[in-house]
């Protein structure tokens, strides 16, 4: 259901891992008029926002200045009596120490429609991630979710602590890091055991996650000693000693590492979601873009003749998504290449084909040109026409033995590889990340064009390769090159990545 206008959604934005938003919060947040958001909520959560939306920050910034409730809450009615559809995206839940209820009676009182989408929230989240269920039918039959924020050494303070340090269960603390010593002290104070099981849990379902398990006497000293931060939550009870026995995300093969993805931005999220869910902390800089040229010229005749060639080459997935595009806009199909031999540079350039309803005949192992110019050579071509399509930039090693052999050849540029400039931020993590990709010759001289020169590539950073011809590139330069992809696609070059990272 899209959003209604002058109706405000009160949203969760889940804890922090992209992944744990619900569709209902990316959906009103495509179609939301405004936008008002939070600090804590996961990266990308409004890329999907569309084009002309009013996205404002409200958030509470650490050292900063912060926008008062009361001025949010008029915000939201204001938006709301303009005929907006509105979207306040708060982390967590906001019914879960969001000040969403304080919203919502605002919202209320003032006549505005609104709805509420609950989102996961961080108390559970962040144990689940570090392997502490917050229930167990042996260890804990309840949970009780505490702020943590609230002084314990305040006069008329809200909370009981004799009913928590009595509380039969898992004691859930939020915002508590720079109050853990009174936290920990009141409950003892008040009967908890000393040594019962704790932990605290930094960046919960994070990349950078981190988790400290002690007890809740120790739980403060620890915590400091390992320079605990927030955003973070503490679990108190039994369940908190599961963790050695139910750790799951740490066993990842990359956790801990961060990787720089300089692919084009079309390409570079599946790229980046998969190293995402191998443990990585992944920095999107994509180096490059693809840009398409028009259907016009040397690409509209090799479309409108496509029937008279006898062998086409593919040899990027872009190329082989745009040849196929192309023939779309000139009235054409699939059908149109029955009467070829289609050659696909490698397997991926061969899966973006299938995916269009094309079966490539020739397919070899090894995505370069040379493996293709092999795959070929038992293709009589004398006297054969030969179209291939490629990007501006790629090397001749094909089209040259193509002609050598006797074919009369159309090589059509179907797009351009520009290179895209970086912010300061994107340069900065490339700069403290451990491993940087690189998936073509393109993304090799864009990044060092990015960087100021290959003596400005980051030291401590280990390069991974797609392929002999990108490592070429990277030597060219005077870099070395520490992993290459045995298949040279995105599998292999994820396989070299976590074969790189392997314990020695």
């Amino acid at each position: 259901m899209p959003p209604r206008p002058g109706t405000v959604y009160l949203v969760g934005a889940g804890p922090g891992e992209p992944g744990l938003m619900t569709v209902r919060a990316l959906d009103l947040i495509a179609g939301a008029d405004a936008i008002l958001h939070d600090r804590l909520i996961p990266a990308d959560a409004l890329a999907g926002a569309r084009p002309g939306a009013d996205v404002r920050y409200v958030g509470k910034q650490p050292g900063g200045r912060s926008m008062p409730q009361e001025e949010i809450n008029a915000l939201l009615v204001e938006l709301g009596r303009a005929g907006a559809s509105v979207v306040r995206l708060k982390g967590g839940d906001p019914f879960v120490f969001g000040r969403g209820g304080e919203e919502a009676e605002a919202l209320r009182a003032a006549g505005i429609e609104f709805e509420v989408v609950p989102g996961v929230t961080a108390g559970f989240a962040a144990p689940a991630y570090a392997g502490i269920p917050v229930t167990h039918r042996d260890r804990a039959s309840a949970v009780a979710l505490v702020t943590g924020h609230e002084d314990p050494g305040k006069e008329d303070e809200a909370l009981d602590w004799d009913a928590l340090a009595r509380f039969p269960g898992t004691l859930v603390f939020y915002m508590g890091v720079s109050r853990l010593v009174q936290i920990a002290a009141r409950l003892i104070e008040s009967g908890r055991r000393a040594d019962e099981p704790a932990a605290i849990v930094e960046r919960g379902t994070l990349p950078g996650q981190r988790t400290v398990t002690t007890t809740l006497s120790d739980l403060a000293e620890h915590a400091t000693e390992a320079g605990v931060r927030a955003p973070a939550v503490t679990v108190v009870g039994p369940v908190a000693a599961m963790r050695d026995e139910l750790a799951w995300l740490e066993r990842r093969p990359l956790f801990g590492r961060t990787v720089a993805v300089t692919r084009a931005r079309a390409q570079a999220s599946g790229l980046a979601a998969r190293l995402r869910e191998l443990g990585a902390e992944v920095v999107e800089a994509p180096a490059i873009r693809i840009e398409p040229r028009a259907v016009a010229g040397a690409v509209r005749r090799a479309c409108e003749r496509i029937a008279d060639y006898d062998l086409v080459c593919l040899t990027s997935p872009n190329g082989a998504g745009l040849l196929l595009d192309a023939l779309a806009a000139t009235g054409h199909d699939a059908r149109a290449l029955s009467g070829a031999l289609v050659a696909a540079i490698g397997p991926a350039t061969a899966r973006e084909l299938a995916a269009r309803g094309i079966r490539a005949d020739v397919v070899p192992e090894r995505a370069v040109a040379e493996e293709l110019v092999a795959a070929l050579e038992t293709v009589e071509m004398a006297g054969r026409r030969a179209l291939v399509a490629r990007a501006a930039e790629a090397r001749d090693v094909l089209p040259d033995d193509l002609q050598e052999r006797g074919a009369e050849v159309d090589v059509v540029a179907l797009y351009d590889t520009v290179t895209e400039a970086l912010s300061e931020h994107q340069l900065g993590a490339i700069a403290r990340s451990d491993y940087v990709t690189f998936t073509s010759s393109s993304t090799v001289r864009s990044l060092l064009d990015a960087l100021g020169g290959p003596e400005r590539f980051p030291r401590g950073a280990r390069i991974i390769s797609i392929g002999p011809v990108t490592s070429g590139t990277l030597r060219e330069h005077g870099l070395e090159v520490h992993a290459e992809a045995v298949l040279h696609d995105v599998d292999g070059l994820l396989a070299a990545v976590v074969e790189d990272a392997a314990p020695r």
